[in-house]
């Protein structure tokens, strides 16, 4: 079966197309070369001034693990709230191919992959699959309907990874366990949360900057940091090591990313929802924007990639690894509750309702803050769009966060009704950027898959998977982005003006290195000493993901240069 997309804008930034009109042809998933006349074209679809581009790609987005199904039960009040607002609507039956029925903030796994396929996402990346619990994980994104699913296995904070390092282990060990973890745990990538300091703070250290020791391993996260990211280095892995820095949230705590930035020694490393580390300590609250100096260091240091984590104003619910700062984070819990836990040993979570308010000055600099930061990166390669859902708002906020990109005049109408200290304490009115959509293309497509190692997705070109979305070009482009006109997801209608009108099922993306296998033999020696689950049940089959057919395994390798 042969289908035709005609006559459509072309925005393409992985083959340089910027609103090129031109056909594109669809067969057996895969987007290819223009038939023989003589072959018969099943479907057409005439796409004259609409904007067409690949599916768009999640690179950072909390959908699955412990702790997102502990964030969905954190707010039950706002279920029941949305429950009723569901049964009094007056066309209850249009909740049916989509069923909107869990909390928007953390909606469920099932309405997860519905709400993105209707924004035009095609894929979602998991960034903190906890090693231990990593088959709960791969459950929940295999309940995930519509989109492709991937995450980054977290290390660094193990006691297996740290004695390694305390021990002085050769770099070949190191990277022997990190390709190991990868196949354990069928991750795509490796993050490190905090480097260091959940495991200190299990030994009562409150704060660890990047040269101070853990106190009971007496190593620093900026060794943790050369280590590991040499690791992904030397094992060929596409994704840089994916970084949430040091001191989340403090106050000052910009110097500390700054010098982060430095710990690869010149190695490629993302650095992930930068928003929240991106804070000084100027003025009489000695709470302050440091976008200026974060931006100009990334715009200097190219081995270095980021994501925002953009805050929006609303309820939410934050859920992270670093039970560190979410401890202290549940002080301005709202409302007041929170889970703080430690998880084999090995890492913890914390998860705590939080409200941001434009009247805030802390939430109101937070958000003016991203904004700087999306708006001073020179290189729209090198920063990608996120909200670091549900931390900084949910992933359905995505439209409103591209129209704060796209226009300047609907970014000023909001700034002005910010807390006016805040509002004292930004440069954002200043900044005249306004995002296009070739740009766009780059955040949300081309820069994320070729960051991550999609090489078949993110773009258009020949060969692609044929994960395709069509848009109205609309001057109000939070409703233009909220509504596609058609998804193709691997070359099926699967949207149609923003409805779903079939359900697919994506596959499951991962990196497998090569490593020696001796490393088992010490590592089944630790689990029979130290772990409640034996090596072999750690480890994930492919089976176990494909089960049903949800979630094909494909493993990806990085492309020589």
């Amino acid at each position: 079966m042969i289908t035709l997309l005609k006559n459509g804008k072309i925005y393409d930034p992985a083959h340089q197309k910027n609103g090129v009109t031109e056909d594109i042809y669809i067969r057996d998933g895969r987007i290819v070369t223009k038939p023989a006349t003589t072959e018969k074209i099943d479907q057409t679809f005439d796409l004259s001034g609409k904007v067409v581009m690949a599916g768009a790609i999640d690179m950072h987005s909390h959908i699955g693990g412990g702790k997102m199904n502990i964030a969905r039960m954190m707010l039950p009040e706002y279920q029941q709230k949305q429950l009723q607002e569901i049964k009094n609507s007056s066309d209850p039956e249009q909740h049916i191919c989509t069923p909107h029925c869990s909390h928007h903030t953390t909606p469920s796994a099932t309405d997860t992959g519905f709400r993105y396929i209707e924004m035009g996402y095609t894929a979602a990346f998991e960034p903190a699959i906890l090693p231990i619990n990593a088959r709960q994980a791969h459950l929940e994104m295999g309940d995930t309907p519509m989109i492709d699913k991937g995450g980054y296995a977290m290390l660094g904070n193990d006691d297996y990874f740290l004695r390694l390092l305390a021990a002085k282990a050769d770099q070949k060990v190191i990277n022997d366990y990190v390709a190991w973890t990868l196949h354990a745990t069928q991750a795509i990538g490796i993050k490190v949360v905090n480097p260091g300091g959940i495991s200190a703070f299990k030994f009562n250290q409150r704060r660890l900057n990047l040269d101070e020791n853990n106190v009971h391993y007496q190593v620093s996260p900026r060794e943790i940091l050369q280590s590991l990211s040499r690791a992904v280095h030397e094992l060929g892995i596409a994704k840089p090591l994916h970084v949430h820095c040091n001191n989340l949230g403090a106050a000052g705590n910009f110097a500390t990313t700054l010098d982060t930035m430095t710990a690869s020694s010149g190695l490629p490393m993302h650095l992930t929802h930068i928003q929240f580390h991106s804070y000084g300590t100027e003025g009489d609250k000695k709470f302050s924007s440091a976008a200026a100096q974060i931006a100009e260091a990334l715009n200097k240091n190219k081995h270095i990639t980021a994501d925002v984590g953009q805050i929006l104003f609303g309820q939410t619910v934050t859920a992270s690894g670093d039970s560190m700062m979410q401890h202290l984070n549940a002080n301005h819990a709202n409302p007041k509750k929170s889970v703080i836990m430690d998880i084999e040993c090995d890492a913890g979570c914390g998860v705590v309702p939080f409200k941001y308010r434009d009247q805030n000055y802390v939430n109101a600099l937070q958000w003016a803050i991203g904004l700087e930061l999306f708006l001073s990166v020179e290189d729209p390669w090198r920063i990608f769009l996120t909200t670091d859902h549900p931390n900084g708002a949910p992933f359905t906020s995505y439209p409103h966060l591209i129209r704060l990109l796209m226009d300047k005049s609907f970014r000023n109408d909001a700034f002005a009704k910010l807390n006016l200290d805040a509002q004292a304490m930004s440069n954002l009115n200043s900044l005249d950027r306004e995002y296009s959509l070739y740009e766009i293309a780059i955040m949300t497509r081309a820069g994320a898959a070729r960051l991550i190692g999609l090489n078949d997705r993110g773009h258009l070109g020949i060969g692609a998977a044929a994960d395709i979305t069509v848009y109205t070009d609309q001057s109000d482009r939070e409703a233009m982005f909220a509504k596609p006109d058609y998804v193709f997801k691997n070359g099926q209608l699967v949207v149609k003006n923003g409805q779903v009108v079939k359900v697919v099922w994506g596959v499951t993306h991962t990196a497998k290195p090569a490593f020696d296998n001796a490393i088992e033999k010490d590592l089944k020696q630790y689990f029979d000493r130290y772990q409640t689950i034996q090596l072999d049940n750690f480890k994930i089959s492919n089976d176990e993901i494909s089960d049903d057919g949800r979630g094909q395994v494909v493993t990806h390798q990085k492309n020589k240069e």
